[in-house]
């Protein structure tokens, strides 16, 4: 089988063991029904063409996880009608190929030491070095550039984040584009392994040839969940965020911001003069740098969370109409006081 998985048709691999050649059946033996689970280790790929997975993360009302739902707790609706759920999972470290994809435009010179220790530590985090967890680089300024292919050995991508320095353009669409298009695929992508693309970026672009919809609507026919770790510092305002978080909650992950909460219990801070600018905690003392490093922990610990506690979902859906080119999907959990995020459709044919 080739690695690649059509990205014109949301293909899903069903793994059966192949049984022994079973004795021809006489008339009055009924037809043995096909196993509707999957054994814990094939030796067989076997794909099917009609099948949606949705990858769904649930939280509380304080952002905690909720990770220990049950399928008869979710509802799947395809274009508003409900599907029956094929296959159910809640398994932690489920197996998945991560891309990392780095902003090394000019505009992520001010911070960019704490996130590429960031990037260092995400690395380390989702590829502990078992085969079931891959991933590679992508560092885009004037050029999307693959600096990694697909490897289970985190310190090839560790070694390649040190050496990297800021400069130039930004071209993050074309990395997305990249990122589902050009790369050493990991056979029995998308489904296991899942597909996660984690953005260390500000989503602006300004050197691209692809566009944002373009660059989305890729993710999504490669079933691609995109995460963002924003590199906008407290303060400022960058109207292309709305890219990176349209990016993100239309493939079903969310953006992570580190330096958001870093002056938010700080009396003055717009106020307060200071050599080095506005800043109540000064650059280069104690209490700056830990508050940058907490803030950079514990968006790590988010997202290395989420991509290692969703539930998976399968299904066929009833009646596709060849001439809806978009499908959406709405997933409801049946539970008070939770938020359910999920990919917001797909494409069921090629363009």
């Amino acid at each position: 089988m080739s690695p690649r998985v059509s990205c014109g048709i949301l293909a899903v691999l069903s793994l059966f063991a192949q049984p022994p050649a079973p004795p021809p059946q006489t008339p009055s033996e009924p037809a043995q029904a096909p196993p509707t689970e999957q054994p814990a280790q094939p030796s067989n790929i076997r794909v099917q063409v009609n099948e949606v997975i949705v990858p769904v993360t649930v939280t509380d009302a304080k952002g905690r996880f909720v990770s220990d739902l049950d399928q008869a707790d979710f509802k799947i609706l395809d274009e508003g009608k409900e599907q029956k759920i094929r296959f159910f999972t809640r398994e932690r470290n489920q197996p998945v190929v991560v891309g990392f994809l780095v902003d090394m435009s000019n505009a992520s010179r001010l911070y960019w030491k704490n996130y590429q220790d960031a990037a260092i530590e995400l690395a380390l985090n989702l590829l502990p070095g078992d085969k079931k967890y891959s991933g590679y680089l992508i560092a885009y300024s004037n050029t999307a550039d693959l600096l990694v292919n697909t490897t289970t050995d985190p310190e090839q991508i560790v070694e390649k984040l040190r050496k990297l320095k800021p400069s130039g353009g930004s071209t993050l669409y074309d990395a997305i584009y990249m990122a589902c298009t050009n790369r050493k695929l990991v056979e029995g992508e998308p489904i296991e392994p899942r597909r996660v693309v984690v953005v260390i970026g500000d989503g602006h672009d300004n050197a691209s040839k692809k566009t944002l919809d373009q660059a989305l609507e890729i993710a999504q026919r490669n079933l691609v969940t995109i995460y963002g770790v924003s590199t906008v510092g407290f303060g400022f305002n960058n109207d292309d965020m709305k890219n990176l978080i349209r990016l993100a909650e239309e493939t079903g992950g969310r953006v992570e911001y580190p330096l958001e909460g870093i002056y938010s219990d700080i009396s003055g801070y717009l106020s307060t003069p200071s050599d080095e600018g506005n800043y109540a905690l000064k650059v280069g003392t104690g209490g700056y740098a830990s508050a940058v490093a907490n803030g950079m922990f514990k968006s790590i610990a988010n997202v290395a969370g989420e991509v290692t506690t969703q539930y998976i979902l399968r299904y066929i859906p009833d009646n596709v109409d060849s001439k809806k080119q978009f499908r959406n999907i709405n997933v409801v959990v049946n539970l008070p006081n939770v938020k359910v995020r999920a990919r917001k459709g797909y494409y069921p044919f090629a363009p």
